[in-house]
């Protein structure tokens, strides 16, 4: 009798959720490949700096030194006795039939599977301000990148907008770093922020420690503010001019802002595997249908921020319980899930009050004037959403056709979820009514030539 084949299982990502789902299939017996945009491995919120940085692990993160240390050893021997397949540098950039399409130093190259486990993590929400199009605007995952890849900040004089526990993070680290941060604005006021306390007491200590990076900030850190505009030269930013919770007015020179409002789901590639969606109403964006375990059907799975936004931590649970799932499904036994199941309850508990505490700012979206660009990318201004909103009968994908909101490189994922809220509006309908963009490839920027290969 021949031998049953190997089941082919791919995992998209290596950071927390994709490390841990990884470990935990390797120690079934089991080889896999690992396809990760980063030179090593780690994620965002692990990001590694070049060979030879000297900033040391607690200088780069925090409280989470150990945690870090931990899973980048661990992901560095796996790799090296041989027991996963690291394609490093590499981006899936479309999915079909079973096969990834993946864009690596060599071109593109097909890599087929069988169980497939999306770990591909989140990046920033952002909201448009008007004048954000302009030079010297960034998201605070970028400055955050800077800062840790390369040990640099992006401005000489900082201004950080925005809302959520990554707001009050890159600006502690970026002071602690010697950066010159003018102000940190938080459009969440101090009584909305109370109001997710109870379920932030999930986690007391990660509440405190959060405290404890807010008081860092000391004068810097403004709450409840509102932001009129970003100024600009022709050589970029010049200041920012919002409100305070009093309504009285600032200007606030600076060279570089950074925005965010907590984070928005990766969820391209699970779009093109089939996966299916629902709009959570209090993370305000769509997100995968899976079940506790992380199953999306077909042989696909999800962890991490990807699928729910749990954080570092519930990536690594997340990751686990994926691949006991994978596992499950193929016939190997797996260690007990329960434990985890229960520990992720609580990180969901923990995050739905940081949703509270920190919205994403629907009404600010709403109100921008028409002259404000939407899309950075096509250069759409909110008139023309607004204007196509009405021909479109407020579907997202019509809107998106009539106006070229979300066609340009990022593929909406900076403009998309603004963009709804105008298009819900002016409809006069809930954003979940709208509808989102649907996934193309590539969903990354491939150049032509990688395309142009024998065989």
């Amino acid at each position: 009798m021949s031998e049953t084949p190997s089941p082919r299982i791919v995992i998209v990502g290596a950071g927390p959720a994709g490390i841990r789902a990884a470990a935990t299939l390797v120690e079934a017996g089991l080889h896999l490949v690992v396809i990760d945009e980063g030179q090593r491995a780690g994620g965002q919120i692990y990001r590694r700096p070049p060979a030879g940085f000297t900033r040391t692990a607690k200088q780069l993160y925090g409280s989470e030194a150990a945690k870090a240390d931990a899973l980048h050893a661990l992901f560095d021997w796996l790799a090296k006795e041989g027991r996963l397949t690291h394609c490093a540098a590499s981006s899936v950039i479309a999915a079909q039939n079973g096969r990834l399409h993946v864009l690596g130093e060599g071109g593109v190259q097909l890599v087929g599977y069988d169980r497939l486990i999306l770990a591909t993590g989140a990046s920033d929400r952002v909201a448009p301000v008007p004048g954000w199009q302009s030079a010297g605007v960034y998201g605070l995952g970028a400055a955050q990148i800077a800062l840790k890849a390369q040990g640099v900040a992006l401005g000489r004089r900082i201004v950080l907008i925005g809302s959520g526990p990554l707001l009050t993070l890159v600006g502690a680290q970026l002071v602690k770093a010697g950066a010159d941060v003018a102000a940190v604005l938080d459009t969440s006021p101090w009584h909305q922020q109370m109001r997710g306390l109870w379920q932030l007491a999930a986690r007391p200590l990660v509440t405190l420690r959060g405290l404890a990076l807010r008081a860092r900030l000391g004068g810097r850190y403004h709450a409840g503010v509102t932001l009129e505009r970003i100024e600009a030269d022709e050589k970029g930013v010049t200041a920012m001019r919002w409100r305070d919770a009093g309504g009285r007015e600032y200007r606030t020179p600076c060279d570089m802002i950074g925005m965010g409002w907590h984070l928005r789901a990766e969820t391209h590639l699970a779009d093109l595997v089939g996966c299916a969606f629902t709009y959570d109403e209090q993370w305000r964006q769509w997100l995968p249908k899976t079940d506790e375990m992380g199953r999306a059907g077909n042989g696909v799975y999800l962890a991490g921020d990807g699928a729910r936004l749990l954080g570092a931590d519930g990536a690594e649970i997340a990751g686990r319980l994926a691949a006991a799932a994978c596992l499950a499904d193929l016939g190997i036994p797996a260690r007990s899930t329960g434990g985890d199941l229960r520990k992720l309850a609580r990180l969901e508990r923990f995050a739905r009050g940081l949703a509270c505490a920190f919205p994403w700012p629907a009404a600010m979206a709403r109100a921008l004037p028409d002259d404000a660009v939407v899309c950075r990318c096509e250069n759409v201004i909110a008139g023309a959403v607004r204007e196509s909103a009405g021909f479109g009968g407020g579907e997202a994908n019509r809107v998106k056709s009539l106006s070229r909101v979300g066609m340009g490189r990022c593929q909406g994922r900076y403009c998309q979820l603004a963009a709804v809220e105008l298009v819900a509006a002016q409809a006069g309908c809930a954003p979940g009514a709208v509808g989102r963009f649907r996934g193309q490839a590539p969903v990354r920027p491939a150049p032509i030539g990688a395309f142009l290969r024998d065989g």
